[in-house]
């Protein structure tokens, strides 16, 4: 019998504030035994879950549906606004019908309704304005929501409690495209009689004034904070109220001085206003709220994981390197903030330096994008009232170091990012791929902040072709299919006329003609739509982003030059180039991006039944690269530019599927020797470290690129790790300007595909391969991921020549899987009698399984 679990709408349990006309269903069909498919569905939405039965159902039932499909169903029934509906499903098996689902439930947003009579307000303020009106509840209160969005971030309260524990909210988009707003339930706050709404507006990247080259102070967007906000109460006997935002709210500046993503904030707790967001307290001396213009973007329902405090952290070692200075270690690099503890005297100024690195007694912090010298910088003034706690509200800084100023001081560390989940466990005898592994996931959670950035550190800044090397490993580690989607929203806003992306995304306006054109960046467009479709198997993204996605290629085929494309950045940051750019002629990767680039275009379009001629664009480019940069005689791709051999030049056109087939096996030797001939080091940078082992393992020299991945010498993971690290870096010298930048660390995706052997082939992991081919100087390795379609899970060991594997395959899932051996007699697969015929080919026996806990046995793997 089949049992549903798991029940998600639009990728979330439970979510509030939906405004998708027609949400998407989701759940992971369970089952014990072997072979379990689902063959048909039944779904019921209700406006009360007791009435969730075939008889009594009084919204919508989708009636029995042959069917195999478990998520990406659309809700086929009325979809009011601000309305709660409950939702159940069952399942059949070729055998049997199960039973109903635990129900769940989704509530509307706004949709079409909008914020109704509710303005954008603000005012002009000398700090951080604080915002706030008083209302009566008169009755008993069934619902209360409070619908808002505070640009750049806003602190929302009601009656002196935050309304959730989301920080930095709502998420940063291009203003003049798009703004976020917030569905809160604040039923629970809102009491008999008396009640205040109140908020405190940070700037963000809505309003920042830190001049910078990213031109963020001058964003077509910029202006002071502002609010708009609607707060509806549903009463038992049926009534309703609603609060908008409007003229007869109050206004003042607050304790918040100044607050900057780039500069960290000050806040003078003399300026505290204590009781502010709660009834009783005395506003008639505030001046009312000016109606402002309205943001040019269109107010949409937040539908990504808000960002939150994840963890606090204790300090490992404070020291005071010198009278009224100290040094505060967290022994880890991450992205968040500090918070202070202190009992001062008013008016002490006590100041927190953060940092990535100490030099000379100093914690280093230092931007020379930003103007200025104060970075990363927070400041509290004390009250002098006791015993004072503070933490920022409006910024995040990138460090493991904090250095302590003006006063002593307890401070922790809050570790803030993106609340998204993680789907992968990694465990393996060989202690530097964990260590590989559990860095790299600091890394990416680092960088999480509602848009993948390249560092929290110095820029921020949502770099796409960052994105674009890291996103199968950040896939593979976390779910982001929420905060993906965003982000692809953002790519699509920051579109211009003529089709071109910019190298970052959002943009200001910055990055079209700056550091671009750069081909390898904004590809990540197609390559991430494919990406979202191979692990969340989500057709929709497909066809809403494909109109956008025609014009952008268009664009980058018509700059196209003798078949080749231009780009500027290329592979960024090899060893030896810390500067940026590697040596070589960047059109051979450029022209490789977007050969990749029209190869899944070409694959979305036969998705969605969209006919175009990508494919025979991909081999114009192929045929073009292989003249200009194919040395036929040497078998090797080289550029009249490069100072030695370049491993990417020859790592992605093997990796991309561009080299001829008679040529393959040559430039793959090349490769390796060239390898082997630096004593197993690598001289890759962004581009090329993430496909220089997979390609070397996928022709045959696994062990080559077990060497490198454990090399302990410059340069090498192992290298950074011997130095300290406990992140992976943006470079690979010991002077790395940041500590927290996933795009090296792609060694990651290697790992799991190749040495632990799982590969999610396509469609919502409706196929996956498991091939464990890098077991050199490793014993045992596991691997478990949450799909889309419910756990997959590998793991093997091996002693001598006996290698026992496992592998878990949830329903609506095909494993393919090969086994290491000489031959397929030498393999026990178990339960035999229906694990089927295996085949054998190039050194594995393949079986061909489907759901079900399955364990293999070779008697002879080398």
């Amino acid at each position: 019998m089949l049992t549903p679990r798991s029940l998600k709408t639009e990728y979330a349990a439970q979510p509030l504030g939906v405004d998708v006309p027609r949400p998407r269903f989701s759940w992971v069909a369970v089952a014990p035994g072997y072979g379990a498919t689902q063959t048909a569905y039944q779904i019921l939405v209700a406006s009360a879950p007791e009435l969730l039965t075939p008889e009594s159902a009084d919204v919508w039932d989708s009636g029995q549906v042959e069917s195999a499909r478990t998520f990406g169903i659309e809700y086929g029934g009325p979809a009011a606004a601000r309305t709660r509906y409950h939702w159940t499903v069952r399942l059949w098996s070729p055998d049997e019908v199960g039973e109903w689902a635990e129900p769940s439930w989704f509530e509307t947003g706004l949709l079409d309704e909008g914020f109704g009579a509710a303005q954008w307000i603000g005012g002009t303020t000398d700090s951080a304005p604080l915002l706030r009106r008083g209302f009566t509840v008169d009755g008993t209160v069934k619902r209360a929501r409070l619908y808002a969005s505070g640009l750049g971030y806003a602190d929302l309260r009601l009656n002196g409690h935050a309304v959730s524990d989301a920080v930095l909210d709502p998420g940063f988009t291009a203003y003049d495209r798009t703004v976020l707003y917030v569905t809160h339930d604040v039923t629970s706050l809102v009491r008999a009689g008396d009640n205040v709404v109140g908020a405190e507006l940070g700037r963000g990247f809505f309003g920042l004034t830190s001049v910078n080259v990213w031109r963020w102070h001058d964003a077509p967007w910029t202006a002071d904070p502002r609010l708009i906000a609607r707060l509806v109460v549903e009463y038992d006997d049926g009534r309703m109220d609603e609060l908008v935002t409007d003229g007869t709210w109050r206004i003042t500046g607050g304790p918040t001085l100044s607050d900057s993503l780039y500069t960290g904030e000050t806040y003078d707790a003399r300026r505290a206003l204590p009781g502010w967001d709660a009834p009783g307290f005395d506003d008639s001396a505030w001046p009312a709220a000016t109606v402002v213009e309205a943001p040019a973007g269109k107010l949409t329902a937040q539908a990504h994981e808000p960002i939150r405090v994840i963890e606090t952290v204790d300090p490992v070692e404070v020291t005071e390197v010198r009278p009224g200075v100290w040094i505060v270690d967290f022994g880890r690099t991450v992205a968040g903030w500090t918070r202070l503890t202190t009992t001062a005297p008013a008016g002490t100024t006590i100041s927190l330096t953060h940092g990535e690195t100490v030099a000379d007694g100093n914690v280093a912090a230092w931007n020379v994008h930003v103007d200025g010298d104060r970075i990363q910088r927070d400041e509290y003034i004390a009250a002098g009232t006791g015993v004072e706690s503070w933490e920022p509200r409006f910024s995040y800084k990138g460090f493991r170091y904090v250095q302590v100023e003006g006063a002593a001081a307890d401070v922790q560390l809050r570790v803030v990012n993106s609340d998204v989940s993680s789907v992968t466990r990694f465990a393996s005898t060989q202690a530097p791929y964990e260590q590989f592994e559990q860095a790299m996931r600091r890394t990416i959670l680092s960088n999480l902040h509602g848009i993948p950035t390249d560092t929290p550190y110095f820029e921020k800044n949502g770099w796409t072709g960052d994105a674009q090397v890291g996103a199968p490993t950040m896939l593979a580690t976390l779910d982001l299919a929420r905060f993906f989607t965003k982000w692809l929203g953002d790519i699509r806003d920051s579109q211009a006329e003529s089709g071109q992306l910019p190298v970052i995304v959002p943009s200001s306006g910055w990055g079209f003609t700056d550091l671009s054109p750069a081909t390898e960046w904004p590809t990540v467009y197609p390559f991430l739509l494919r990406e979202m479709y191979r692990w969340y198997g989500d057709e929709r993204l497909l066809r809403e982003h494909w109109d956008s996605l025609t014009r952008y290629l268009a664009w980058e085929l018509d700059r196209v030059e003798d078949g080749l494309s231009v780009s500027v950045l290329g592979d960024w940051l090899p060893p030896g180039f810390g500067s940026g750019p590697a040596p070589e002629d960047r059109r051979l990767t450029g022209t490789a991006y977007l050969y990749r680039a029209l190869v899944v275009a070409a694959e979305i379009g036969e998705l969605i039944g969209q006919a175009n001629e990508y494919r025979k664009a991909a081999e114009g480019l192929a045929d073009g690269l292989n003249r200009a940069f194919l040395d036929r005689d040497a078998a090797r791709y080289r550029s009249a530019d490069d100072p030695d051999y370049r491993q990417t030049s020859n790592a992605v056109p093997l990796a991309f599927g561009i080299v001829p087939d008679e040529f393959v096996e040559r430039v793959a030797a090349g490769l390796a020797a060239d390898v082997e001939a630096r004593g197993f080091h690598l001289n890759t940078g962004c581009l090329g470290v993430g496909v220089l082992l997979p390609v070397l393992t996928a022709r045959g020299y696994g062990d080559v690129a077990t060497k490198v991945a454990l090399q302990r010498s410059y340069p090498s993971w192992g290298y950074w790790f011997d130095l300290g690290a406990d992140t992976m870096w943006e470079k690979w010298e010991d002077d790395s300007r940041s500590r927290n930048h996933y795009f090296q660390g792609t060694v990651v995706q290697w790992i799991f595909e190749n040495v632990a052997g799982l590969r999610v082939v396509d469609a919502g992991s409706e196929r996956i391969v498991v091939r464990p081919d890098a077991r050199d100087e490793v014993d045992s390795v596991s691997i478990r991921t949450e799909t889309i379609r419910g756990r997959v899970a590998v793991s093997w060991k091996k002693t001598g020549r006996v290698l026992s594997l496992d592998v878990q395959v949830p329903v609506g899932t095909t494993a393919e899987v090969q086994v290491p051996s000489e031959r397929a007699a030498d393999v026990d697969a178990v339960p035999r009698a229906f694990a089927g015929t295996p085949t054998y080919g190039e050194g594995y026996t393949v079986y061909t399984v489907g759901a079900g806990q399955w364990s293999f046995t070779s008697r002879s793997a080398s």
